[in-house]
């Protein structure tokens, strides 16, 4: 029996692994006061979805808008060009026509 643990050596092992036990509990409550709630996560995520839709909505006007804006810079150039070309043009062909003994 020399092997055998005594009685009072026997109390402390039981006392060492209830305060570790008692200790892990305490340290799982602190991890679970961290947690969030599963209605406080679905809350935060709906307002995140309704933020991300938003931003999304924002962005597809704003490229709508650019698009929009570069049709109309294209549309300015044709008038510009046809604005300085045309009557170019017919300055050249009255010019023309009139050496050719057109007008008279």
């Amino acid at each position: 029996m020399p092997n055998e643990p005594t009685l009072g050596e026997l109390a402390r092992r039981l006392e060492a692994v209830h305060l570790d036990l008692k200790e892990d509990i305490r340290q799982q409550g602190v991890r679970l006061d961290g947690k969030v709630s599963q209605d406080v996560f679905e809350l935060r995520m709906a307002a995140f979805d309704k933020d991300l839709q938003a931003v999304t909505a924002r962005t597809l006007a704003l490229e709508q808008a650019d698009r929009e804006r570069v049709r109309q810079r294209a549309a300015d150039r044709r008038w510009i060009v046809t604005a300085l070309v045309v009557p170019v043009l017919l300055v050249f062909l009255q010019a023309y026509l009139t050496a050719q003994g057109a007008g008279t």
